[in-house]
């Protein structure tokens, strides 16, 4: 055990009516990386969570450079040298970069900040880990990939030994998250140790020393790059096999069914999202929105299904009008929309399956005469969405809420799905459920647009977006700042444009 940075040994952790870790145990030796994979609830974040000092476990420890420890708190692991990157960063904005490195760890003299001196030692550790920065820039003003740099200095200056990365890229372009993956590898160099938490298997092979797969609170299976690949992951997290992409036909674009024309929109602080955006999309094609998420997209969605206001510009589907609307006038046009938050604008978790699958058309034939629900016809079209759709539950009858999350974006998708649809529009229609959910809906996605459906996809994973799009528009900064064949596409190209770079 004397190897061991940092470990759990057969460690568990409950919380009311869920087994979260299940007698788990894993290892960090110096100078590795240790990639921690696993899908969302699989219970990667409540064990980095206990050996970050976080929660404590029910049952088992946590070992740190080949000791037993009992972390009664973040402060605790910081001391022993364990450092966290958070997936969503832990900085003051309008602080300049020395600041924030050394907020709550200052050099004093006589009495006060010695800014001289933190600014000296910021700048000896950035260049002597090659993770070079300006120390007076204000965080506000850097990118995103400059802002996480500042969190891996801010652990190094507190001497960590260990950095726990969760989900590390997420928010990151292609050329950025290779270059973290770069880092990485070289302060292994240093002797420093690596937890990388991630559900992207590319990324795991790309980086990682050694592997754990967790699955329902428990390891089921530790592996190697060299012993393994996508496919193999794949089916360890899932249980079995998975096609990681789908294979789709050669696009038949028709009619435009959905065109937007210099559209402005304002965030929800009153900042421009969108500035003068215009596209179009067709019948059988699938118009892929990639970009690093916080430059519009949202707000582009919201705009398109009637949930946000329009600043100026126009929308037109097919040949209507349609720049100042409700949200029932745009879907009674033939619209779907597979929501981006599933909880807030997909469903209503007190509500029964039956009443969910017909949220959209509830006040229409067959669901509803003269003003009255027919129950009888809503629960066997809810039955038929349910089988369809492969939904996992005990009941139409129980409420949405008991359903897991996958289940929930099946049910939507399905509800969705089950009238004749003119345009999808579909924001991040894979987040949060496992792999073989989301072959279901990619399928089932490439389908709507084979039968004559456009489709507007908007989605933060570049890999979903180079597999369904037949082209792609890449938005930065709340403008479009190209569109591309999806034949032409690569990873490099569009993360290019995703930096907001056109040559």
């Amino acid at each position: 055990m004397s190897d061991i940075l940092l470990g759990a040994q057969n460690v568990s952790k409950r919380f009311p009516g869920v087994l979260a870790n299940n007698d788990v145990s894993v290892h960090l030796e110096k100078g590795r990386i240790l990639a921690l994979l696993g899908e969302n609830g699989a219970g990667k974040s409540t064990l980095v969570n206990i050996l970050f000092g976080m929660y404590r476990p029910d049952e088992g420890h946590v070992v740190i450079k080949g000791e037993k420890v009992d972390l009664r708190g973040p402060d605790d692991a910081i001391s022993r040298g364990i450092g966290m990157v958070h997936q969503h960063f832990q900085l003051v904005p309008p602080m300049r970069v020395v600041e924030n490195i050394v907020l709550g760890a200052e050099p004093i003299r006589r009495g006060l900040v010695d800014i001289a001196e933190a600014r000296r030692r910021v700048v000896e550790l950035s260049q002597g880990y090659g993770l070079e920065i300006d120390p007076d820039a204000v965080v506000e003003d850097l990118p995103v990939g400059m802002q996480q740099r500042v969190e891996i200095l801010k652990a190094l200056y507190r001497n960590a030994d260990v950095l726990i990365m969760d989900e590390p890229t997420g928010v990151l372009t292609p050329q950025e998250a290779d270059h973290l993956l770069g880092v990485l590898r070289e302060l292994t160099q240093t002797g420093l140790g690596v937890v990388f938490i991630t559900h992207k298997l590319r990324e795991v092979l790309a980086v990682a020393d050694d592997i754990v797969v967790l699955r329902n609170g428990e390891v089921v299976g530790q592996t190697t790059p060299d012993e393994t690949t996508e496919s193999g992951l794949a089916e360890m997290m899932v249980g079995r096999s998975v096609v990681l992409r789908v294979e789709k036909s050669i696009a038949e674009p028709g009619d435009v069914v959905l065109k937007v024309d210099k559209l402005s929109v304002e965030d929800d602080r009153g900042q421009v999202a969108l500035n003068q955006v215009s596209f179009e999309v067709r019948e059988g094609e699938i118009l892929g929105v990639a970009g690093v998420e916080g430059n519009g997209q949202r707000e582009l969605v919201e705009a398109v299904t009637g949930l946000r206001d329009l600043s100026s510009g126009a929308m037109k589907i097919g040949a209507d009008e349609f720049t100042i609307r409700s949200v029932r006038q745009i879907s009674e046009k033939g619209v779907a929309h597979i929501p981006e938050d599933r909880e807030k604008h997909g469903v209503i978790g007190v509500y029964s399956l039956d009443e969910n699958s017909v949220l959209n058309r509830y006040h229409r034939k067959p669901f509803s005469i003269r003003g009255l629900l027919r129950r009888d016809v809503i629960k066997r079209h809810a039955e038929g969405v349910v089988e369809e759709f492969d939904v996992r539950t005990p009941s139409t009858s129980v409420p949405v809420s008991s359903l897991s999350g996958g289940n929930k974006q099946k049910l939507i998708v399905g509800r969705e799905f089950s009238d004749d649809i003119k345009l999808l529009i579909a924001a991040q229609p894979t987040r949060g459920i496992d792999i073989g959910a989301i072959e279901f809906i990619h399928r089932r996605i490439l389908e709507q647009r084979d039968k004559g459906a456009a489709v507007l996809l908007v989605s933060a994973e570049l890999d979903e977006i180079l597999g369904l799009s037949d082209r792609i528009a890449v938005l930065y900064d709340g403008q479009i700042m190209d569109v591309v064949d999806a034949q032409e596409a690569n990873r490099e190209k569009i993360g290019l444009l995703m930096a907001g770079i056109t040559d």
